[in-house]
């Protein structure tokens, strides 16, 4: 996959998706960078994805407020500053703190993260509830809704 250099100012960002009420900005594609995509999260106080695993790296880098991470049996509390990573097929979930949050998400090789934001923005209307859908529209793009709490596999 070809790449070349390329920088982006935040004029240049495309239309935020609406992500079930939250706002994602796609910074880098896989196509762009040709290993990994980078997007901001803005979440709302209590917002976030449900359990679930994809097959592929992602990381989180909390640039402001708090965030709520669940993974391996663990809960973890990730302040403004704070890094955290989940290897693929590992199950994990997270919430907003209470004043929301905003989140650097950087995923790897083979990621289809901005694929699943962008039917998310088109096919799920902001304040819809139907999990069954959003579940489908999740599979459709490699993510696996898994219940209970995140556990070691």
């Amino acid at each position: 996959m070809a790449t070349h250099s390329f920088a982006v100012s935040p004029e240049d960002y495309p239309r935020p998706l609406n992500v079930m009420g939250d706002t994602v900005s796609v910074l880098a594609r896989l196509a762009q960078t040709g290993s990994y995509a980078i997007t901001i999260v803005h979440g709302k106080a209590g917002d976030g994805p449900p359990p679930h695993r994809h097959d592929w790296n992602e990381s989180f880098f909390v640039v402001r407020g708090s965030v709520d991470f669940s993974f391996r049996g663990c809960e973890a509390c990730a302040e403004a500053g704070s890094l955290v990573h989940f290897p693929a097929g590992e199950i994990h979930s997270f919430t907003f703190g209470a004043n929301g949050a905003e989140l650097l998400e950087i995923t790897g090789p083979g990621s289809r993260a901005v694929e699943m934001f962008e039917a998310l923005d088109r096919e799920i209307p902001a304040g819809a509830n139907d999990g069954t859908r959003i579940a489908e529209v999740l599979a459709q793009n490699g993510v696996e809704v898994v219940s209970g709490t995140p556990s070691h596999d």
